[in-house]
C-alpha cells in the first residue's frame, strides 16, 4: 500500500511539473508573439504634463522597437482613480497598461479609503521611468537662508508660518508633512485648488512656504521672487544648481515623486519581462534620458523586480506619514 501511495505521489508530482512546464512554454510563446495588436498606455492626467509627455516619448520608442502601434490614452478624473480602475480591470494580457505615478498609486491610496483599486493587489510593476523631487521654496521675507536656519525659525515660532499646497493628500502636502515629522516643527497647512493659485499667493506673501514641483518653481527662484532652501530628493538635482538636498540636513528625508509603467495583476511574467526590457533600453537612449532630465526627472528604467520593491517601500512610507499626521480624505 505504501508503495502504491508513493508511486501515486510521484506520478502526481510529474503531472504538476509537466503542467508548469506547459504553462511556461505557453507564456514564452505568448511573449514571443507580443505584441500582435495595439498596446494602450493609459495616463491618468491630461495631455501635455510630464507624465503624459514621458508616456509618449517611451511609447514612441516601444512602437519603433516592436514594429507595433502604441496608443496613449488620457483618462482623467477622481485624482487618477478612473484610469487606475480601468487598467486594474482590463484583461491581463499586456495590451492595456497604466502610467502609474507616486501621487496616484502611493500617496492617494494612503489618504483615501475605499478606492476602486489597490496598487499592490491589482497591478504588477513593469519599470519606473523617472523620479523627480519637489523643492522647498519660501517667500523672501522668511529669515532663513538654508534648511537648518529654517528649522530654527519654525521651532522658535510654532504654528506662526503657513505653507501652501495643491490640496489635501497631494504630494506637495505630504512632502511638508514628512518634513514636519522629521524636523519636529509645526506649520499651518493652507490648501488651494491646484499649484498655480498656491504659488501666486506665495509670491504675494499671503503664505510663506511651499513644497512645489521643481520644474515649475525654479523660474521664480531664478528671478529672485522665491528663495529655494532644498530639494526633496535624496540627493541634489542638476535642475537646481547650488541648492542642497533637504536630506543633507535631515538624513533620510526623501519626498520624490515617480512615474512608471504598471500592468494588470496576473499579466504573464514573460510579457512583463519583455515590456520591462524594452522600456529599460528606451530610457538608456541618450536623447530620451535628456528629455526626462529637461522635464525635471532623473531617468531610472529599472527591472520589474526592483520597481516592485521600490513601489512597496514607497507605499509603506506614505501610509506611515499619513497615519502619523492624521491626514484623510472622506
Amino acid at each position: 500500500m505504501r508503495a502504491i501511495t508513493l508511486i501515486a505521489a510521484v506520478i502526481g508530482g510529474l503531472f504538476t511539473m509537466l503542467g508548469r512546464i506547459d504553462g511556461a512554454v505557453a507564456q514564452d510563446k505568448a511573449a514571443a508573439g507580443y505584441p500582435s495588436q495595439p498596446v494602450h498606455i493609459v495616463v491618468p492626467f491630461s495631455a501635455g504634463g510630464a507624465t503624459d509627455v514621458a508616456a509618449r516619448i517611451i511609447g514612441q520608442k516601444l512602437a519603433e522597437e516592436w514594429g507595433a502601434t502604441v496608443i496613449i490614452e488620457n483618462k482623467l478624473g477622481a485624482t487618477g482613480s478612473i484610469a487606475a480602475e480601468y487598467v486594474a480591470k482590463a484583461k491581463p494580457d499586456g495590451y492595456t497598461l497604466l502610467m502609474g505615478t507616486g501621487s496616484v498609486n502611493s500617496v492617494f491610496p494612503a489618504v483615501k479609503k475605499n478606492l476602486p483599486f489597490d496598487t499592490m493587489r491589482d497591478f504588477v510593476a513593469v519599470s519606473n521611468f523617472f523620479i523627480t523631487p519637489n523643492i522647498l521654496v519660501v517667500h523672501p521675507s522668511v529669515p532663513a537662508q538654508n534648511v537648518a536656519e529654517f528649522i530654527a525659525v519654525l521651532k522658535a515660532n510654532p504654528d506662526k508660518y503657513h505653507f501652501a499646497s495643491s490640496g489635501i493628500g497631494s504630494s506637495l502636502h505630504l512632502s511638508a508633512e514628512l518634513f514636519k515629522q522629521m524636523a519636529g516643527v509645526q506649520m499651518v497647512h493652507v490648501t488651494y485648488k491646484g499649484s498655480a493659485p498656491a504659488v501666486a499667493d506665495l509670491i504675494a506673501g499671503h503664505v510663506k512656504i511651499m513644497f512645489d514641483n521643481l520644474a515649475s518653481a525654479w523660474p521664480y527662484v531664478r528671478q529672485g521672487t522665491l528663495r529655494a532652501l532644498g530639494v526633496t530628493g535624496s540627493a541634489r538635482d542638476p535642475l537646481a544648481p547650488g541648492v542642497p538636498a533637504i536630506a543633507e540636513t535631515l538624513p533620510g528625508y526623501d519626498a520624490s515623486s515617480w512615474a512608471g509603467l504598471l500592468a494588470p495583476a496576473k499579466t504573464p511574467p514573460a510579457i512583463v519581462a519583455k515590456i520591462s526590457a524594452s522600456v529599460q533600453r528606451a530610457i538608456k537612449i541618450p536623447d530620451v534620458a535628456d528629455k526626462m532630465r529637461n522635464m525635471g526627472g532623473t531617468p531610472v528604467g529599472d527591472t520589474a523586480e526592483h520597481f516592485a520593491e521600490f513601489l512597496k517601500a514607497d507605499i509603506e512610507k506614505w501610509h506611515a506619514v499619513v497615519q502619523k499626521a492624521g491626514v484623510k480624505i472622506d
